[in-house]
């Protein structure tokens, strides 16, 4: 069983993955943290000494290892990690189990702000900016999650409400 989390960043996509995993008694993986140990540096430093399109390779290649990886486990993709190179369509053929952790834009920015300087596409901005551009850059991306199998809305949920959640929409 692959089960993979989808979703803006700060969504939830590793809190819930970690206590998903623990659940199900399977392993639990982080795209970015499985990139960062790969490259030996963190996603940051990666946007910085290789620019976003580089990156953007680097983790088509880790999420497709990933993918081919038969062992069961639940997978918290990066944010940006459906949207491009066709990964979305990659993700929905290797599990049916494909769940987009949706939040709305206020909730967003409250769970942003206060590491905003570990997120390289936010780290610029200040947070009376944060709405306009969270609200610009998840309208781009949300066809993508849109696209899994199950949205699950996480505004004012615990972990264990969504962890539940999904638990019952397993295949």
């Amino acid at each position: 069983m692959k089960v993979i989390l989808v979703g803006y960043m700060g969504s939830g996509k590793t809190t819930v993955g970690k206590a998903l995993a623990e659940k199900l008694g399977i392993n639990f993986l982080d795209l970015d943290t499985v990139i960062e140990e790969g490259e030996q540096c963190t996603i940051t430093e990666l946007f910085e000494t290789v620019g976003q399109i580089r990156f953007r390779k680097k983790e088509h290649h880790y999420l497709n290892e990933l993918l081919d990886d038969r062992r069961p486990m639940v997978l918290a993709t990066g944010g940006g990690a459906p949207c491009y190179s066709g990964n979305m369509k990659t993700i929905l053929e290797a599990s049916p189990n494909v769940f987009y952790l949706r939040l709305s834009i206020p909730e967003l920015v409250k769970r942003l702000v206060p590491n905003k300087a570990e997120r390289p596409l936010i780290s610029h901005l200040d947070a009376a900016e944060m709405p306009e551009f969270l609200g610009k850059h998840l309208f781009e991306r949300n066809n993508f999650y849109q696209e899994a199998h199950h949205a699950i809305g996480c505004d004012g949920k615990t972990v264990e409400e969504v962890t539940s959640e999904i638990q019952k929409l397993l295949v």
